[in-house]
């Protein structure tokens, strides 16, 4: 799924996608590496629905490019449009 990425200060977003989803995040694939802890805003191009978050790992280089994982803020299950099942160990 196609992604916007925005980091405050710089003024061309990253266009990627995702590898992964989950209800909290993403593992999204970019063109180049964002640090750790770094804040951003994810953007779904297909909603224009934002959602802050900061990256929780360092990025792993693939043959895609960066897998950058990244943490919501705040648990947001319907950023992505899809259906999360609830989990089953709570």
């Amino acid at each position: 799924m196609p992604v916007i990425v925005h980091i405050p200060g710089k003024t061309t977003p990253l266009h990627g996608f995702t590898h992964t989803v989950s209800a909290s995040g993403a593992m999204i694939v970019l063109p180049e590496g964002i640090p750790m802890g770094t804040k951003l805003s994810v953007e779904n191009p297909k909603t224009q629905k934002k959602v802050e978050a900061h990256v929780v790992r360092p990025p792993q280089l693939n043959a895609d490019g960066s897998l950058v994982p990244v943490e919501f803020t705040t648990p947001s299950p319907q950023f992505w449009n899809i259906f999360f099942p609830p989990n089953a160990n709570n």
